[in-house]
């Protein structure tokens, strides 16, 4: 019999820590305090865009904006012009629109500074994130020793920017491209559109056609980013048109429905 207490020769006893597996519901302190900081950082994007989702906001599914908005283009430093890719195109589109931002140009606090301006007091900013891999040193040193191929470790980064419209003073920063002019014709385009003799109107945040009254409605020009994207919806919903045209019936249900 042995001894109470002792341990039995030639086997170590793990701790309950090193016993216990990290299972799927361990608790929040079980986690080492960066991957917490990354897991809480990727399920906020992630809620971040499903909100965006939910609120009906959805900048890649219509080529305009508002007239006298942020054209619809590719978020961008207001310093560097480098766009902004990946996820970060879906938050930072996702807050012009909910805050009706003019500007599709983005900058840190300290650019900002340094570009001899300032983010007004009060404004809040908008996240974005910047992922990479990296190897650790001991990493490189343990790869040196075997001749393996270094290991890398992925990482998450979170930034905050400010849009060019919560700034003030700025100077020598990315202008803003050119607005569409108000009207900017295409005779042919205009010339098919006027052969449908659909009742064709410009104006408004939305481009439909209404079966009830039998009309097109489309924003103006201005609105689109690009001007062949303008005709594309025009020619899009004038095809709604035609149809009820070439199906009279679908008229009188569109009515009835109505």
């Amino acid at each position: 019999m042995r001894p109470t207490g002792q341990r039995p020769k030639g086997k170590r006893q793990r701790s309950a820590a090193q016993a216990a597996p990290l299972s799927a519901d361990a608790s929040p302190a079980a986690v080492t305090p960066s991957r917490r900081v990354e897991v809480s950082l990727y399920d906020e994007v992630t809620t971040k865009i499903i909100t965006q989702l939910e609120g009906g906001r959805l900048p890649w599914v219509q080529p305009w904006g508002r007239a006298g908005g942020a054209a619809l283009s590719l978020p961008r430093n207001g310093v560097t012009g480098r766009r902004y890719s990946g996820v970060n195109i879906l938050l930072l589109w996702g807050a012009v629109i909910e805050h009706g931002y003019p500007s599709q140009g983005w900058l840190t606090f300290k650019q900002a500074l340094a570009a001899g301006g300032c983010v007004r007091k009060g404004e809040r900013g908008t996240t974005v994130v910047y992922a990479d891999r990296f190897t650790p040193r001991a990493e490189q040193e343990r790869a040196a020793q075997t001749g393996e191929e270094p290991g890398k470790v992925a990482f998450l980064k979170r930034f905050t920017v400010f849009n060019l419209a919560q700034c003030e003073g700025l100077e020598g920063v990315d202008p803003e491209p050119a607005p569409l002019p108000e009207r900017q014709a295409v005779p042919i385009g205009e010339a098919l559109i006027a052969a449908t003799g659909a009742d064709f109107r410009i104006g408004g945040p939305r481009a439909y056609y209404d079966p009830l009254f039998d009309y097109v409605q489309v924003p103006p020009q201005p609105a689109f980013g690009d001007q062949i994207n303008y005709y594309r919806t025009a020619f899009h919903e004038l095809s709604h048109n035609a149809a009820i045209r070439i199906m009279p019936h679908g008229a009188a249900l569109a009515r009835l429905a109505a």
